[in-house]
């Protein structure tokens, strides 16, 4: 039985790195500058972390079947994780009196390239 949970729980975490990647492709596309991933902290953990010019987009990636699903995904208490954890990024950037933030994501669905959902939340920054 542990086994089995033990190998859920595996192909879970490749499934999010793989998305991860992807997700971090797409966005190189489209311009942005990849500056961290997993970025973790005590109070949160932010999957993606893109940046171009003075606009800094905070990345939940949700793989899912849909884009429905994806964006049922994310719930208010990690919404309040992520905010609190691009709280603490930010404050650490030596020019972040410029930068302008926005927290976006990046369904990963099957089959198709991952879709870019900007300002999926608002936070303190929208």
């Amino acid at each position: 039985m542990a086994d089995a949970f033990k190998s859920k729980r595996r192909k879970a975490y490749l499934r999010g790195h793989r998305g991860e990647w992807l997700a971090a492709a797409a966005l190189m596309v489209k311009g942005y500058r990849i500056l961290a991933r997993r970025y973790r902290t005590r109070l949160g953990e932010i999957d993606l972390i893109a940046r171009r010019g003075d606009l800094v987009l905070i990345v939940e990636v949700k793989a899912r079947r849909t884009l429905q699903d994806a964006m049922e995904a994310i719930a208010r208490e990690s919404e309040r994780r992520i905010e609190a954890a691009a709280d603490l990024w930010l404050s650490r950037q030596p020019d972040h009196g410029r930068l302008s933030v926005r927290f976006d994501m990046v369904a990963v669905l099957p089959w198709r390239w991952p879709v870019h959902v900007p300002d999926v939340f608002q936070g303190r920054y929208g």
